[in-house]
């Protein structure tokens, strides 16, 4: 947490508070019964309970805190009560046996009441406290999943877009309206693989994940129809025998497209577009030769929509290099995820 003016005077203000509470415990007798406010005495005990106020009120605010981000209550709740708890008795225990001595060494004084009324009084709040801190944690995390859902749904609905936008279906019809009079045969294989992207995309607009062996089946599909318009322009090698991964549906075609339409594709620069796995990733490489004018101004946000619905399923984040290559890592997903 970073340290602004606002943070420190609300620090100083609980303080101020817990010394006045420190105070009128000791003036009440709560603390100590026998004192007079005009002896020595009084101010010892009452500086006493108001250190053991801030010490054990804030400290332990701290450290409720401090647990929640080492263990959440929304995937481990036991175990954050348990250490919760066990972190509380320890740092109390500790914090009132040093401030204990100091005043017995400084004062000569033992505090024996005052000390159980502080520990009693700490140990209810930081209760209170650690409730407090699930219910912002679960709430936060509510707030995330809702988020992430949120991006996922928008995501796949931007995948669904881009596979009938004009140009996808301009450049499509192109070609099939040549190979009708040039390749009957060629039209209708075409005609077949173009019902089949469009089959796999009306099958899968619903669903968050699907194997990797669906969505490769889909990609040769979208890929004989884009090497029909470009040729031996284009070169595709993917190596995924033996991979098994789930991956969001159309997040590979959405790379490809990606690459096609960002890429100069012609005689003299053919454009190589690889797929394989390495590591904990799926990789897709392709050699970075970039128009100097795209068709449409690029936003970005297609790379942007596939990080946030792999944030929805996996740890590891997308990555994305660019050199003399574009490469794009995706996160395997395991089957029995």
């Amino acid at each position: 947490m970073k340290l602004t003016r606002k943070i420190i005077l609300s620090e100083l203000r609980d303080m101020a508070i817990l010394l006045v509470v420190g105070f009128l415990m000791t003036y009440t007798g709560l603390s100590c019964r026998a004192c007079d406010i005009h002896t020595q005495r009084f101010w010892i005990t009452a500086s006493f309970t108001g250190l053991s106020w801030i010490l054990l009120f804030k400290g332990n605010s701290y450290l409720a805190d401090a647990v929640s981000l080492k263990l959440s209550w929304f995937k481990y709740p036991v175990r954050r009560v348990v250490a919760g708890v066990l972190v509380t008795i320890a740092y109390t225990t500790l914090v009132m046996y040093l401030l204990n001595a100091f005043y017995f060494l400084t004062f000569d004084i033992k505090f024996g009441n005052s000390a159980l009324y502080t520990i009693a009084f700490t140990l209810v709040i930081s209760l209170v406290m650690h409730g407090r801190a699930f219910l912002l944690g679960w709430r936060q995390a509510a707030i995330d999943a809702e988020r992430l859902q949120k991006e996922n749904i928008e995501a796949r609905y931007e995948n669904l877009k881009s596979q009938v936008n004009p140009h996808f279906l301009f450049n499509t019809l192109n070609v099939l309206s040549n190979l009708v009079y040039e390749d009957q045969d060629k039209a209708v294989k075409f005609i077949k693989h173009l019902a089949e992207v469009y089959r796999y995309v009306l099958d899968t607009h619903n669903q968050e994940v699907v194997t990797l062996e669906e969505e490769e089946k889909f990609l040769h599909a979208f890929l004989y129809l884009q090497q029909m318009r470009f040729g031996h322009k284009l070169a595709v090698d993917i190596r995924l025998q033996g991979v098994q991964s789930m991956v969001p549906p159309l997040v590979l075609q959405m790379l490809f497209e990606n690459a096609m339409k960002h890429n100069v594709v012609s005689e003299e620069n053919p454009l190589t577009i690889r797929v394989y796995a390495e590591d904990a990733y799926l990789v897709v490489e392709n050699n970075f030769q970039q128009k100097m004018v795209l068709p449409e101004e690029s936003t970005g946000l297609g790379l942007e929509n596939i990080r946030h619905r792999y944030e929805f399923l996996s740890k590891l984040p997308v990555e994305v290099i660019q050199n003399d290559k574009f490469i794009v890592k995706l996160p395997i997903i395991p089957v029995n995820a």
